[in-house]
């Protein structure tokens, strides 16, 4: 078997792999095996770039970032579908469409989950996913092609062996499961910003963002749902024919469509899936309703917006009406105030809230919301508890518009509002409740994570004026811990041995930890990928700073202000003189490239472009997009393009990868 057939041979592996682990959910190889293939494909194909292919398994993120989404019109018009939430507006429909039919002719329906995601189209031409769009205004929508191609569900291409036509099209929708719509929450409200609403908004706002690599961290899924194609021999009678097609072509296809009879048994599948909708893993907001057979569609036809053939009954999101005991203004450690809603405890989906987020001032206001208010409550996604509306029906008179804080309600500090935000900040950074929640953060599991330090304990030592801020952690004593109520010489203790095991704690923990705005895990291990020390971190500008895959110019501007502030930079030296960690684990390398900016062009030999330029950043180097007289070294490779050209124009010393080598020391 020669090269080129090797790398065909593994990427067909790897596609079959791929359908049955995220299509059919029965992997058949462990991800360790799954993960050696995916690197001797990698491997394979930095050795031989002229077998690379865009329908590659390696293919599905690209580089560099879109800078915008172009227009396309879809090939076959988007409708959207007519909504009701009306058991009597079904069997109305029921009525219409026999009536539209012969009098004597045989209804059959496909009741179909409706997920609550986001409606694409999937163009693919000789078995090969060419472009994907979203419905837009139905006609006409973005060309997000880029993005889609980080979703596992979707086939780059048609698993071999089977017949297909030249061109074809899918319709799906793209949603966010219910586990990673929390876990991106969770970041966000780490690095306290808005958190989204629901799984939907969360699948929206992700197919458009501009780096797919962010896309593909967020792990999006479809589910298809429709078939077209022009070529006769590939033309189904009907709907459901169609939905088993696509699960042979290797298309993620939703299990539970149900052939129905009649309206009847629609209406007994809706009310199943009514009461079921809870269970599944994914977010669902009502059923669709289809005529099976295709030639039937064909008769009844579309209206200018919406298919004749088809309809939604829309769930009525899960609701309880509770009262607002009171509002409490919570103070985060950025400063930024939160106010909650104390209500008297009610059951929803399962659970007893007592609680529900009141977002923002702006919010109270457009909800009129007021203390003593019978209120509506849902969960936003089924997770997030948020009061949706009043019921003014029931409200008393004598009640009053909530008065909105000026002062920080812990500080008494005067607030102010940051310009394009709509929370209240308390600027104070000395602010009792910043400090206690500093500190939190701080000794939390995913920062230093010291064990035994959790809330309740650090607002006693705080209060006790133990600790003022995160370094006098280091400082406490046993003897001042065991006098604390409920603690005790062996509590003592064990928080003293798990502060100290805390400064071995990797450098992305320590900078999580120091709670700079908008820095989240991931940022923060990014950060300490490129940087390798703090002192590094502290030196860079905003220049520097938004050069980083993953580091936008809000998080640029905040890391630039942390340090700017002397109180952090202190904080820091007192961390530096307790002994805590501030290099990289994986700092082994000499900073050799300090103070060089470097260009990449071309393919090189051996290391693949994300792998130099961690290698560039690892040496203290740094790495640019464009050449200029600022360029130190253009590191070229095989096509370099356009940059090799500018280069000499500008008397840029111009090296390839073995020289690059030669300057590490390798």
């Amino acid at each position: 078997m020669n090269i080129k057939e090797s790398i065909e041979d593994l990427r067909r592996k790897i596609r079959r792999y791929d359908y049955e682990y995220y299509v059919k959910a029965q992997p058949t190889i462990s991800d360790f095996e799954y993960d050696q293939l995916i690197k001797k494909l990698e491997k394979l194909e930095q050795q031989y770039p002229e077998y690379i292919t865009p329908d590659s398994p390696t293919q599905r993120v690209s580089g560099e970032p879109t800078k915008e989404f172009p227009s396309v019109i879809h090939r076959y018009p988007m409708l959207s579908l007519s909504n009701t939430y009306s058991a009597q507006d079904f069997i109305e429909f029921d009525r219409r469409t026999k009536s539209a039919l012969k009098s004597d002719a045989h209804v059959e329906y496909v009741a179909e989950l409706k997920i609550d995601g986001v409606a694409v189209s999937l163009s693919y031409e000789q078995g090969r996913f060419v472009q994907g769009a979203t419905r837009g205004d139905g006609i006409r929508g973005d060309d997000i092609t880029i993005n889609l191609r980080t979703i596992r569900s979707i086939p780059l291409k048609i698993i071999e062996g089977k017949k297909i036509p030249s061109r074809f099209e899918v319709r799906g929708e793209v949603f966010m499961p219910k586990k990673s719509f929390e876990e991106i929450n969770k970041k966000r409200a780490e690095q306290e910003d808005s958190l989204f609403a629901n799984p939907r908004n969360a699948a929206a706002g992700t197919l458009k963002l501009q780096d797919a690599r962010l896309v593909a961290e967020r792990h999006l899924e479809m589910f298809a749902y429709y078939f077209f194609t022009e070529e006769d021999s590939f033309l189904n009678p009907t709907h459901v024919q169609n939905l088993e097609l696509l699960k042979r072509l290797g298309f993620n296809v939703n299990p539970h469509f149900k052939v129905c009879p009649d309206i009847g048994a629609v209406l007994e599948y809706v009310r199943e899936w009514e009461e079921k909708r809870s269970s599944l893993p994914y977010e669902i907001d009502g059923v669709v309703v289809k005529v099976n057979d295709l030639q039937q569609q064909k008769i009844l036809g579309n209206t200018a917006k919406s298919p004749r053939w088809a309809i939604a009954f829309k769930f009525k999101a899960e609701q309880a009406e509770t009262r607002i005991n009171a509002v409490v203004w919570q103070v985060g450690r950025t400063g930024i105030l939160t106010p909650v809603a104390e209500l008297e405890p009610v059951k929803l989906a399962g659970t007893t809230v007592s609680r529900a987020t009141l977002h923002n001032p702006d919010e109270i206001a457009r909800k009129d919301i007021r203390q003593g208010d019978f209120v509506f409550i849902e969960k936003g996604g089924d997770i997030i508890p948020k009061v949706v509306a009043v019921n003014l029906s029931r409200r008393d008179t004598a009640l009053q518009p909530l008065k909105i804080p000026t002062h920080c309600p812990v500080c008494a500090t005067k607030l102010v509002r940051i310009e394009d935000e709509v929370a209240l900040r308390c600027p104070n950074v000395e602010c009792p409740e910043q400090i206690i929640r500093r500190i939190e953060h701080f000794a939390s599991r995913n920062a230093m994570d010291i064990e035994g330090l959790g809330i309740a304990l650090v607002e006693l030592l705080v209060k006790k004026g133990f600790l003022k801020n995160v370094a006098d952690i280091y400082s406490l004593k046993a003897e001042q811990i065991a006098e604390l109520e409920r603690m005790g010489e062996k509590s003592a203790d064990n928080l003293i041995k798990a502060i100290e095991a805390s400064k071995k704690q990797s450098l992305d923990r320590l900078i999580f930890g120091l709670g700079i705005p908008y820095i989240g895990v991931t940022a923060a291990k990014i950060l300490d990928r490129t940087f390798q020390s703090m002192e590094a971190l502290q030196q860079a500008d905003m220049d520097r700073l938004q050069e980083i895959n993953g580091i936008g110019e809000k998080m640029a501007l905040s890391i630039v202000d942390f340090f700017r502030d002397e109180r952090n930079r202190q904080i820091i030296d007192r961390l530096k003189e307790y002994g805590i960690r501030m290099e990289s684990t994986g700092l082994e390398s000499k900073q050799t490239l300090q103070g060089l900016t470097f260009v990449l062009t071309g393919t090189l030999p051996t290391y693949s472009r994300k792998q130099a330029q961690e290698l560039i950043e690892t040496h203290g180097g740094r790495v640019s997009s464009s050449v200029s007289s600022k360029t130190d070294y253009v590191l070229a490779g095989d096509n370099p393009g356009s940059k090799l050209f500018k280069a000499r124009q500008l008397g840029v010393k111009v090296i390839d990868e073995k020289s690059f080598l030669d300057m590490l020391g390798s």
